[in-house]
């Protein structure tokens, strides 16, 4: 009977050898940080939500107007079971309406708290990936009326994806006093 080397002696040798053929493999590049979010167009203009801000996307939903309500508050919807109000973030901006037909127009659904609303947006470009070195905190050629909930933006192929908070948004009192005066 031939002697079997010791389980210790084999671990050693397979070690040894894995090392020694494993000095040519590439070396693991770091990956880029990356911040993602949920596209959208206002007036022509790219924005960007945070990905937690965003439960849900919706086409424009069959709805009810409310009178007595500011012209900004579209209507309510019923979702599942859930009454949603329909803001129009451009009549609620101020903002010129973009040339996007009311096929293209979409609902951003937030949720904060007891609050549920759908945010109507000229248009929604899907998830957006950002290298966390393309922030710029500058906000100069945001809208006044938008910049108090926009907090920097990223630039991507000369273009720039403007950060909009839309908790902030559902915290601003403008946007709860919808009764018309």
């Amino acid at each position: 009977m031939s002697a079997q080397p010791a389980p210790f002696a084999v671990l050693t040798n397979i070690a040894l050898r894995s090392h020694q053929l494993s000095a040519g493999l590439p070396e693991q590049e770091k990956a880029a940080e990356q911040w993602n979010g949920i596209g959208f167009m206002l007036a022509g203009k790219h924005y960007v939500a945070p990905m937690g801000e965003v439960t849900e996307i919706l086409h424009v939903p069959r709805f009810t107007q409310i009178p007595g309500v500011r012209p900004f508050l579209m209507g309510a919807a019923n979702v599942r079971g859930r009454l949603l109000p329909l803001v129009d973030l451009d009549t609620f901006f101020e903002l010129p309406r973009s040339g996007t037909g009311p096929r293209q127009r979409r609902v951003l659904v937030v949720e904060k708290d007891d609050l549920f609303s759908g945010l109507v947006v000229d248009s929604v470009l899907g998830m957006q990936y950002f290298g966390v070195e393309n922030f710029r905190s500058d906000t100069s050629g945001v809208p006044d009326r938008i910049r108090p909930f926009v907090a920097g933006g990223y630039t991507r192929n000369g273009e720039i994806w403007n950060v909009f908070s839309a908790t902030e948004l559902l915290g601003d009192e403008r946007f709860l006093d919808v009764a018309q005066r």
